[in-house]
């Protein structure tokens, strides 16, 4: 059963029973109905409870039913609430730890709310490209007030229940057994005459409302402008300002009718979900054993392996932190320092917490104060020989079952098994620049990697607050290996008649965090050249533009050299146009026999990120991903792509793949056409009039 219903001493207890968080699916839905009707017929009964099992009071809409007929069949959220609002009987709702979206919203419906300290309120929709959908946007407002209600409807952001103990929302806020003060109060009310209040019935009251709600869409435009829906919230909000509850309703219903088909929706809600898939694997079940990680060790105390050892220090999982010489490790234990004194001045850490962390780091120049760890992660230089050193190492010396990860962005992870006499026990975690706060981790799983490896990775990203993406073994990756055909496309582009900043512009307005560029210059250019050295030799046969490695020969390696495809100023970390530079692509596309000509920013757009969703297409018919899905969150989370577009097999699905392959096929017949091979799948896809994703 989806909803419990019992009483005690003349007051009914409807408690949603929906694991995990009590999601108001069509079952709940109903049982919340059937539980009202139940309540107003027992003539024992004076008043109600409604509240939640488990951990939450309600999370909101069953995830499980988007996109389902199920999410909208009767009874729905709106007509819950009305048989909520409208029972005769007095309903208390009984809030503790978590009331959002519709949870929140069929709280608002009930006649009185008391909350245990600690619940987290909020309406989330915002975050999914949509609205409160349930009367969300107008009860709020006549709940706690215009201006904190827009706020939170705006920006989604939880807000404790004690925060909001004065403002209306609240009858009572009670620190104790929330139950028994529920019980407590709902005989109370229920002894008293009706009819009892609707939070509909209230008045929204502000000297200025108007003036308020034009700030707040000044605001929005400033910090949302590529997102509708906070627009839309504003729309909503005004209108239940303006002409009252039952206007308001209808024009929340139209704002939530409209959003739901946009595009930024789509992607919004693509992400959300891609994020929660990114951890289902096909041939791993969820019950999975998984091994106990009560320690870590990282070796190497550079940028990486201080970042990656922050991780697991703010989970309270203690590190050891090994490095071959001690300037190094003083250096990086400084490092780690100074970024967690950067937190505490800027709010987010407190000093006694910076201290406790910090306590759990044990550093070390011995490879023996390993032996006890549960997960090693190596963090050392990306060549395939040193790696080998440290793995042969670590299986001398680390303990039977220990996870023995590489942090490795491009190499090989079965040939860093084979390393070893354990292969099962060895698998990738590639972390992404700066570790501590980057969200992506890219779980390589190698040809031996046990399940029960992965499972443990996957709960232990968790843990540690990222978005955990398994790939298979290739050169690259997911992330790296798309990127490479991005930049392969940026660079010939040069050669063809474009200059640094109109490319980085193009694909900046359409959205991405930052140019291939820039991005080249703040990685550091010669990372790049040591890819493609590498290229040339394994293989040959694959056509690059050279323009990139005449640059890196002038010495120009991007911001630490003060010059890459921009100028530097000391202090000044902005990319400035360089006509050095610029004069240097020119002569090259001369030297080449190149004719330049006008490169228009779609065409820029299409050419980067078309290559990407085509070379996520043949990862995804090797099987190095297991879903378009998962390839969006790497992009998403790690490399900039625009949120609102969603990453990019969503957006070649957006754009429709007949529509790409009839792009890709026309770069084909161009200069450097040869770097374009269409993947089979999105002809076959567009054939069968499907995407990516779909």
């Amino acid at each position: 059963m989806a909803v419990d219903y019992t009483t005690h001493d003349g007051v009914a207890v409807i408690t949603l029973n929906n694991p995990p968080v009590n999601g108001l699916g069509l079952s709940t839905r109903a049982g919340i109905v059937e539980g009202i009707e139940r309540a107003q017929q027992d003539p024992a009964v004076t008043a109600i409870v409604l509240t939640g099992a488990g951990k939450a009071f309600s999370g909101g809409a069953d995830i499980t039913e988007f996109n389902t007929p199920k999410a909208t069949q009767e009874p729905t959220l709106g007509t819950v609430i009305k048989a909520v609002e409208g029972s005769a009987k007095p309903v208390v709702a009984a809030i503790h730890s978590v009331a959002m979206g519709g949870g929140l919203e069929l709280a608002l419906g009930a006649h009185y709310r008391i909350a245990a300290v600690g619940a987290q309120i909020a309406l989330p929709e915002v975050k999914l490209g949509i609205l409160p959908g349930a009367g969300g946007t107008q009860r709020l407002p006549r709940a706690i007030g215009l201006e904190a209600a827009l706020n939170m409807i705006v920006s989604g952001n939880v807000v404790m229940s004690e925060k909001l103990a004065g403002s209306g929302l609240f009858d009572e806020v009670v620190e104790g057994d929330l139950a028994k003060a529920a019980l407590a109060f709902a005989t109370k009310v229920g002894a008293q005459k009706g009819p009892h209040p609707k939070v509909r019935d209230r008045k929204i009251v502000h000297a200025e409302a108007q003036g308020f709600i034009q700030f707040a869409r000044n605001t929005v435009a400033t910090l949302a402008k590529q997102f509708p829906a906070p627009h839309k919230c504003i729309d909503a909000v005004e209108a239940g300002v303006l002409n009252g509850f039952d206007k308001g309703l209808a024009v929340e219903r139209e704002c939530f009718m409209a959003l739901v088909q946009t595009p930024e929706s789509r992607a919004l809600r693509h992400a959300f979900f891609g994020e929660r898939a990114a951890s289902k694997i096909p041939d791993v079940p969820s019950d999975t054993p998984v091994r106990d990680i009560k320690s870590v060790a990282v070796i190497g105390a550079g940028t990486m392996g201080g970042g990656i050892a922050m991780n697991f220090l703010n989970a309270g999982i203690p590190v050891t932190l090994l490095e071959t010489k001690q300037d190094a490790l003083d250096r990086g234990l400084a490092t780690i320092r100074k970024n967690y004194e950067g937190n505490v001045k800027k709010g987010k850490l407190t000093a006694d917490a910076l201290e406790q962390r910090l306590a759990l780091l044990r550093p070390t120049l011995s490879y023996d104060d390993l032996k006890n760890a549960d997960l090693i992660v190596e963090a050392v230089f990306e060549e395939l020989g040193v790696k080998e050193q440290v793995f042969r190492q670590l299986d001398e010396v680390a303990k039977s079952g220990a996870i023995l990860a590489s942090n490795t962005s491009t190499l090989d992870v079965n040939r860093i098994a084979a390393f070893t006499k354990r292969p099962q026990d060895v698998i990738g975690m590639h972390f992404f620049s700066p570790a501590n706060v980057m969200k992506l981790l890219e779980v390589v799983r190698g040809e031996h990697t046990s399940k029960d490896v992965l499972a443990t990775v996957m709960k232990l990203a968790k843990k540690i607050r990222k978005t955990a993406v398994v790939s298979g073994v290739c050169d690259g990756f997911i992330g790296n290996r798309m990127v490479e055909q991005y930049i392969r496309q940026a660079l010939f582009m040069l050669e063809e008649g474009a200059l640094p900043a109109q490319v980085d512009k193009a694909i900046e307005k359409f959205g991405f965090a930052m140019g291939p560029f820039r991005m080249s210059d703040l990685a550091g250019n010669d990372i790049g050249w040591a890819i493609r050295k590498r290229r040339y030799q394994e293989q040959p046969d694959m056509h690059y533009s050279k323009i990139a490695d005449r640059l890196c020969e002038t010495g120009r390696f991007g911001q630490k050299t003060g010059g890459g495809w921009y100028d530097y100023k000391a202090g000044d970390r902005n990319a400035h146009p360089s006509k050095l530079v610029d004069d240097m692509i020119v002569a090259y596309s001369q030297e080449t026999g190149a004719t330049r000509r006008k490169i228009s920013d779609d065409e820029i757009v299409e050419r980067l990120v078309f290559a990407l969703a085509n070379e996520g297409a043949k990862i995804l018919e090797e099987g190095i991903a297991s879903k378009a899905s998962d390839i969006d969150m790497v992009y998403l989370t790690g490399y900039g792509f625009p949120l609102y577009r969603g990453g990019p097999m969503l957006y070649a699905d957006t754009v429709g793949l007949y529509n790409v392959e009839r792009a890709i096929r026309r770069y084909a017949s161009q200069p450097n056409g040869d770097a374009w091979k269409a993947a089979s799948s999105i002809g076959e896809l567009a054939q069968q009039g499907r995407g990516f994703n779909r």
